[in-house]
């Protein structure tokens, strides 16, 4: 364990947030001049491109690496930053949004967002980063829009042209995107198919009195031209910041949370601290991060938790009852409603968590405390012979307490004992006990025993 806990925080310091990626190459300097057209590999002679990943619900650990992208780029003698997006909801206050497109908006360097490859989505507040970016690109099969109203940035929202009022409420493909221009390519560059198309399409951009120079034309000794791009360098998130930002994720959070939970429950029921507390206590933890990270309702953790209360009353019977059928039903409302802002799980992550739980409870929970009750070694045998109440009418199955906790108890048909009756234990049945009234009955469990002999 030691081992583990070492490797896990060398690969954190290695691979922390804002690690390159493997491969990325080498910053050039930032004043460095375009190259010039000769013998030499002009994409090597290029200064680089970085391209930052965005993928998944924007949160707070995302908006950050943004951030940092941004002052990498700037002081790594990068000519610009890709955002390669596929995002369709932010959890991140609007105000952390509007610092954020301000950044993007007054970078020294331009950044461009790019929503791709095919089939990604820029939705609500991070596709409004589309319209304050330098370049703007969107993929053939992916969509953009949803975003709302604009963002009121220190000069004013965010412009959007004639689709402001299409993007508020609807979406819009590759082809109506550029027909309304909200895509902002250099010089009426294609479609930005593919990452390498993307930079094509930001070749000759004028920013900030500067000229991207992302493509060269290079003269062979055959008198070809072949067209070169630069080199791009590729970033994500790091380890550690990768771990966060999955675990903020609707469904990550919410199934951590219930394993952890049913783990908790589970190690309660059972003697000794295990593997199992340890597991259920680490993944609470990051679900409760998670939960934190998310925007909820407040009533639907309160009822999410007190049915797992409800779920657990029953295990220490061994037996579902009233109070399963009340905590399942809990914790299925809670789950349906959990989160609010439109983020919807999915009925997998539904099924998922609501089945396991019912599984749990209903079978796995009740077997295993009957098993471990029907464990000579857990030593119960001093409560035979012990005295206590009925607390319901035993006729012949029913509950009684013993020294101020309640167990399941049953006694013989021909003798039912009324709630409130005293009684005393004779025997015991895996998680049931074996009682007898008090009154006629045999006053010690040897004296009964020897009787029967």
């Amino acid at each position: 364990m030691r081992r583990l806990a070492i490797g896990l925080l060398a690969a954190a310091a290695v691979l922390g947030p804002g690690a390159e990626a493997f491969g990325a190459a080498e910053p050039a300097p930032a004043d460095e001049p375009a190259a010039e057209t000769g013998t030499g590999s002009a994409a090597d002679e290029l200064a680089p491109v970085d391209v930052f990943e965005v993928w998944g619900l924007l949160d707070a650990v995302v908006a950050d690496e943004i951030g940092r992208a941004i002052e990498r780029a700037q002081t790594d003698g990068s000519q610009a930053l890709v955002l390669q997006m596929n995002s369709k909801q932010s959890v991140v206050p609007e105000e952390r949004m509007i610092e954020l497109a301000e950044q993007i908006r007054d970078s020294e360097i331009p950044v461009a967002v790019w929503v791709g490859p095919s089939g990604a989505r820029a939705y609500g507040l991070p596709g409004q980063l589309i319209g304050v970016a330098a370049v703007a690109g969107v993929a053939p099969g992916s969509r953009i829009g949803d975003f709302g109203p604009p963002l009121e940035l220190s000069d004013g929202p965010i412009d959007f042209g004639d689709a402001i009022e299409t993007l508020a409420t609807g979406t819009l493909g590759y082809e109506d995107a550029r027909a309304t221009g909200v895509l902002k390519l250099a010089n009426d560059a294609p479609n930005a198919i593919v990452l390498r198309t993307m930079l094509q399409a930001m070749d000759g951009l004028e920013y900030r009195g500067r000229v991207l120079d992302t493509v060269v034309d290079v003269a062979t000794s055959d008198s070809t031209v072949e067209s070169n791009a630069t080199t791009p360098r590729f970033f994500k998130l790091g380890l550690i910041s990768q771990l966060f930002h999955t675990v903020a994720s609707p469904p990550v959070a919410y199934l951590l949370f219930v394993i952890g939970a049913a783990l908790l429950v589970f190690e309660f029921f059972t003697a000794g601290v295990g593997v199992a507390g340890v597991v259920g206590v680490t993944c609470l933890v990051l679900g409760c991060y998670g939960f934190g990270a998310l925007p909820m309702r407040g009533w639907a953790l309160a009822l999410l938790v007190a049915s797992v209360v409800a779920l657990a009353v029953d295990v220490q019977v061994g037996v579902p009852r009233f109070w399963t059928g009340v905590g399942l039903l809990a914790f299925t409302l809670a789950s349906v409603v959990l989160f609010r802002e439109g983020i919807r799980m999915s009925w997998i992550t539904l099924v998922v968590g609501v089945g396991g739980m019912a599984l749990a409870f209903i079978v796995g929970m009740p077997s295993m405390v009957r098993t471990r009750f029907a464990t000579p070694t857990i030593g119960r045998e001093w409560m035979i012979g012990e005295a206590g109440a009925a607390v319901v009418d035993l006729a012949p199955e029913g509950i009684v307490e013993i020294q101020g906790a309640t167990w399941r108890a049953r006694t013989n048909r021909a003798t039912p004992i009324a709630a409130g009756d005293a009684v005393r234990v004779v025997a015991i049945d895996g998680v049931t006990l074996e009682v007898e009234p008090e009154t006629g009955a045999a006053r010690d469990y040897r004296e009964r025993r020897a009787k029967s002999v």
